[in-house]
C-alpha cells in the first residue's frame, strides 16, 4: 500500500508543483474574455462553474483507458505504475493544458485548426482526417465495453431467477448484448444533438456520483479486503521490482507499454475533448483547476485499476487467463463482486460502466463538430446537426460488427498518434513565441519515438523485425526534432493570443 500512496502523492504534487510552472509558461490572462461569453450559443458554446466543467472533463475523457489500459498494463508489473505517474505529470497533462488552452486562445477551436495555426497547414489535413478516424472508433469502442460489462451484470440477474422464467433464446448474452448496445447507441445520438447544458451538463452529477463510488469502492476493497498488494506477480517489491518485465508472455515494454496503458498516461482523445469545455471555461484562471487537473484525476483512477490488475488474481498468469476469456471487462467485472459484495460490486461496475458512456457521447459530438467546421456547416439548426450526424452514427454502426481486439488495437494507435501531434502543438506555440518549449517538445519526441516505433513493429502496421522497428522510430524521432527546428521560426513580436479579446 505504501507504493500505491506514494505514487499517489507524486501526481497530487505533479499537479500544484508542475502544474503551476506549466501555467507561468503560458503566461494566462484573467482579463481576457473567453469564447464561452463572447461566442455564446446557447449549444456549445454554454458558460458554466468551473467545478461542472472539471466533472464533466473527467468525465469526458476517462473511458475505459484509465481502466482497461492499467488493467491489461498490469501484467507487465509495477513498471505500468511508473509510466502513469510520470507520463501524467509530464505528458498527459501538460498535454491536456495546452490543448484547453490554446483552444480558449483560438475561440474554442478544434485540433485540426490548431495544428494548421502553429505547424501549418499539411498538419491541419492530416489531423482532420486522424482525428474523425479517432472519434469514430472511441465511439464503437465505448459502444462495446459498456455494453459487455451491462450485459455481463443482466444475465446475471436473470440467471439467479429474480425476473422470473424466460425462455432460453430470448435471454441469451447475444440478444441482450444487441439490446444494450442498441439503446446506448440511442442516447449516443440524442446527447450528440441536444445543446451540452440540457443532457451532459445535468446528468452528469449524478454519473459523477457513480464515478466517484467506484473509485472509492475499488480503494476500500482492495485496503479492506485482506487483498495481499502485488499478489499476483508473487515477489515483494521493492525499487528494483518497478524497473523489470514481469509480463508471462515476456512482451516489450517499448513500445507496448506504452501504447497499451493510453488514458491513464497520455491520450490523443482528449485533444478531440478538451475544446468541448474551453467553449465553456468561463476564465483563463480555472485552465489549470480542469484541464491539468482532470487528467491528475484520472491518473489516480488509472492507479486504482492497475493495482487491481496487479492483486486480485493469485499470479499474472490467472488474470492473463481471465483477459483472454473475456477481455479486461471480465477482470473489472469479477474483481467488483469479489471484493464488493454483489450490490457493492453492480454499483462499482455501473461505474465503470458510465466512464466509456459519458466519453463516447461527447466523441460523437467533437466528430459531428469537427466535420460541421470542414464543411463549414453552422450547427445552431436541429436539421443541420441532423445531416451529420445521422450518417456518423451509421458508419459507427458498421464500424461496430468489426471484432473488438482488432479496433481496440487501432484506437490504441490512433490515439497515442494523435496525442503526439498535440505535443508538437503546442511545442510549435511555445517556441514560436520565445516560451519554454521544452515542456512540450521532450514529451513531444518520446511519444514520436513510441508510436512510430510501435507502427514499424505490429501486424497492423508494417510488421518488421522488432529490433529494426526500434532503430527506425528513434530515427524517426530524430527526423521530427531536426524538422521542427529547420522548418518552424521563432516569431519576434510578443504573443497576440494573449492580449485581451475584443
Amino acid at each position: 500500500m505504501l507504493w500505491f500512496l506514494i505514487c499517489v502523492g507524486l501526481l497530487l504534487a505533479g499537479y500544484f508543483v508542475y502544474g503551476s510552472i506549466i501555467e507561468k509558461i503560458f503566461k494566462i490572462n484573467p482579463s481576457r474574455v473567453t469564447p464561452a461569453h463572447h461566442m455564446a450559443d446557447g449549444c456549445d458554446y454554454v458558460p458554466m462553474s468551473k467545478k461542472k466543467i472539471w466533472l464533466i472533463q473527467l468525465l469526458n475523457i476517462a473511458g475505459t483507458g484509465p481502466i482497461f489500459g492499467p488493467i491489461l498494463g498490469a501484467l507487465y508489473g509495477p513498471v505500468a505504475m511508473l509510466w502513469i505517474v510520470f507520463g501524467c505529470i509530464f505528458a498527459g497533462a501538460v498535454h491536456d493544458y495546452f490543448c484547453g488552452m490554446l483552444s480558449i486562445r483560438n475561440k474554442g477551436a478544434n485540433i485540426p485548426f490548431l495544428a494548421g495555426k502553429y505547424l501549418g497547414q499539411p498538419a491541419k489535413h492530416f489531423m482532420n482526417v486522424l482525428a474523425i478516424l479517432l472519434l469514430l472508433l472511441v465511439g464503437v469502442v465505448f459502444v462495446a465495453s459498456p455494453a459487455s460489462l451491462l450485459t455481463n451484470i443482466t444475465t446475471d440477474i436473470m440467471s439467479s431467477g429474480s425476473v422470473g422464467a424466460v425462455n432460453e433464446e430470448a435471454t441469451s448474452r447475444a440478444s441482450i448484448l444487441v439490446i444494450w448496445t442498441s439503446i446506448i447507441f440511442i442516447y449516443y445520438l440524442l446527447a450528440t444533438l441536444v445543446p451540452i447544458d440540457k443532457i451532459i451538463g445535468r446528468i452528469y452529477p449524478l454519473f459523477g456520483a457513480l464515478l466517484l463510488f467506484m473509485t472509492v469502492g475499488m480503494l476500500f476493497g482492495l485496503i479492506f479486503e485482506g487483498i495481499p498488494m502485488f499478489r499476483s506477480i508473487g515477489m515483494d517489491v521493492d525499487f528494483g521490482t518497478f524497473l523489470q518485465n514481469l509480463h508471462p508472455k515476456d512482451l516489450p515494454i517499448w513500445p507496448l507499454l506504452f501504447i497499451t496503458i493510453a488514458c491513464g498516461a497520455i491520450s490523443g482523445f482528449h485533444a478531440t475533448q478538451t475544446p468541448l469545455m474551453a467553449r465553456c471555461t468561463e476564465n483563463e484562471n480555472e485552465g489549470r483547476f480542469i484541464f491539468y487537473g482532470a487528467m491528475i484525476g484520472e491518473g489516480v483512477i488509472a492507479l486504482i485499476w492497475c493495482m487491481v490488475g496487479l492483486s486480485f488474481y493469485e499470479s499474472s498468469e490467472a488474470m492473463n487467463a481471465a483477459i483472454a476469456a473475456g477481455t479486461p471487462s471480465k477482470v473489472v467485472y469479477d474483481s467488483a463482486i469479489g471484493m464488493l459484495g454483489v450490490f457493492g460490486g453492480v454499483l462499482a461496475v455501473l461505474g465503470v460502466v458510465i466512464l466509456p458512456i459519458t466519453s463516447g457521447d461527447t466523441a460523437f459530438r467533437a466528430a459531428r463538430l469537427l466535420i460541421a467546421d470542414f464543411f463549414k456547416m453552422e450547427q445552431r439548426s436541429l436539421v443541420k446537426r441532423l445531416l451529420i450526424a445521422i450518417p456518423l452514427f451509421i458508419v459507427g454502426f458498421i464500424v461496430s460488427k468489426v471484432d473488438f481486439q482488432v479496433l481496440w488495437r487501432y484506437f490504441g494507435w490512433a490515439n497515442q498518434t494523435t496525442a503526439t501531434v498535440m505535443l508538437w502543438v503546442a511545442a510549435a506555440y511555445l517556441y514560436r513565441y520565445a516560451k519554454f518549449h521544452w515542456v512540450a517538445t521532450v514529451p513531444a519526441v518520446f511519444m514520436t519515438t513510441v508510436c512510430s516505433t510501435f507502427l514499424f513493429n505490429a501486424q497492423i502496421g508494417f510488421g518488421l523485425d522488432y529490433q529494426l522497428s526500434v532503430y527506425l522510430g528513434f530515427a524517426t524521432a530524430a527526423v521530427a526534432v531536426v524538422a521542427f527546428f529547420g522548418l518552424l521560426k521563432p516569431i519576434a513580436v510578443g504573443d497576440p493570443d494573449s492580449e485581451p479579446s475584443t
